[in-house]
């Protein structure tokens, strides 16, 4: 996939942890009560997204193999799973190891239904202001998995470090046509917390992750959500 550039390019550390064994209640209590003093900053809200991969699931085991480089397609948008939607969003989500951006450009407004397939799709591309070189190459990809989730904001007292708390997790099964969506896996066991900060504040990260009963983890919705699912 050819990279696009926007203004949104800056790589920042992104450390994930898929934290079982606490309520959602619990996980947000130990961040609430860290020495750096996080606090909430943003309100909760549902974060939908519709990922894309090669037909030969490229992305998918790019992921799988730990390869340093790698990438995820998705549509998102936030608020209600399915209805008109406003404000899509396409993301592409570059990985270099911890190191992650992201590529955002804005969407036509679509319907979101079981009526919703592959060439409704190729169409909201072909309405929306992207360039066209990546119009072309979005068409080549697939539709491979909707999930959802709800989110909590948070930022440390210096403002150097955000973590987001998401819970709920929803994979809905979604292919080229013929969407019911009544195949879904929810996870409700696992909350995922997620560490972001910019490169030059990693010296100092041990003091935040040393306080948490949890230790750093792989941990990939997409890669969860295509496993529970067996897309492929």
């Amino acid at each position: 996939m050819a990279r696009v550039a926007n203004s949104s390019n800056d790589y920042r550390y992104e450390r994930k942890f898929s934290v079982s064994g606490l309520s959602k209640f619990e996980v947000e209590l130990l961040v609430k009560l860290h020495p750096a003093m996080f606090s909430e900053i943003y309100y909760q809200r549902y974060v939908n997204n519709i990922y894309f991969d090669a037909p030969n699931m490229m992305h998918y085991f790019d992921n799988i193999d730990g390869l340093n480089n790698r990438m995820k397609i998705r549509i998102r948008w936030y608020g209600d799973l399915f209805g008109v939607i406003e404000n899509p969003i396409l993301e592409l989500k570059n990985k270099k190891g911890l190191l992650g951006k992201k590529e955002s450009f804005p969407l036509a407004p679509f319907s979101m239904n079981a009526s919703i397939q592959r060439k409704t799709i190729e169409e909201i591309f072909r309405r929306s202001e992207i360039p066209d070189a990546l119009k072309l190459e979005l068409i080549c990809l697939q539709p491979t998995l909707l999930n959802r989730y709800c989110r909590k904001y948070f930022q440390s007292a210096d403002r150097n470090y955000r973590i987001t708390i998401d819970s709920d997790v929803e994979f809905y099964l979604i292919n080229c046509q013929n969407n019911t969506f009544l195949h879904k896996s929810a996870d409700s066991e696992n909350t995922i917390v997620e560490l972001k900060y910019g490169p030059d504040k990693d010296q100092n990260v041990a003091r935040i992750t040393n306080y948490f009963l949890f230790r750093m983890t792989k941990s990939s919705k997409y890669v969860n959500g295509i496993e529970r699912l067996h897309l492929w």
